[in-house]
């Protein structure tokens, strides 16, 4: 399991559920190239209402014709690797909103006491070893 701490960069794209990349969702090619390229963590948000450049309303509520809900996708890893994954959400991401925030990655209390209380910086397994980049891994 790859776990991050310390300063980070959250990446999320904004799209349709019903966009498609070759027959399946968008949404799901993203978080799978995610995972390719090893990026620490991805998750998809299904939202209940919202709009975009369009202007028009997409709903959630029983008595609306609209289908087609916002998502995010939300990846979160380190300044480096998400710029560097950059390129693919250009191939994919055609119509949406792709946003970059400054972030900070803290472990859990319970994560913290099996440290001895001190975070560790940077990517780490948890397989003791350092990884082929050369990284330190708990």
């Amino acid at each position: 399991m790859t776990r991050l701490t310390g300063r980070a960069l959250r990446l999320t794209v904004h799209i349709g559920e019903d966009d498609i990349w070759h027959h399946k969702p968008l949404y799901t090619e993203i978080v799978h190239r995610a995972h390719r390229a090893g990026l620490a963590g991805a998750s998809v948000f299904r939202g209940i209402e919202g709009f975009g450049a369009s202007s028009r309303i997409h709903t959630s509520r029983l008595l609306s014709l609209s289908e087609d809900l916002p998502v995010a996708v939300v990846i979160v890893d380190t300044e480096e690797r998400v710029r560097a994954f950059l390129p693919q959400l250009d191939e994919l991401v055609t119509e949406g909103l792709v946003t970059l925030d400054d972030c900070e990655v803290i472990l859990p209390q319970s994560q913290l006491r099996s440290t001895g209380g001190t975070p560790i910086v940077g990517r780490t397994d948890d397989t003791g070893k350092t990884d082929t980049e050369g990284k330190k891994s708990l």
